[in-house]
């Protein structure tokens, strides 16, 4: 009947799984762009 509490549950009991599915949606677009390099630091300085 508290529907802040249920809101509070709902969240949490789903923030897992959309924190697995970005990451895995993060890092299937990393392996096609190729880039091992997920902080964007430029290796080739020299």
């Amino acid at each position: 009947d508290n529907p802040t509490l249920t809101r509070f549950f709902a969240l949490h009991f789903l923030l897992p799984f959309l924190i697995t599915g970005t990451t895995l949606i993060h890092l299937t677009f990393l392996h096609e762009s190729g880039s091992n390099n997920p902080l964007g630091i430029i290796s080739h300085c020299d």
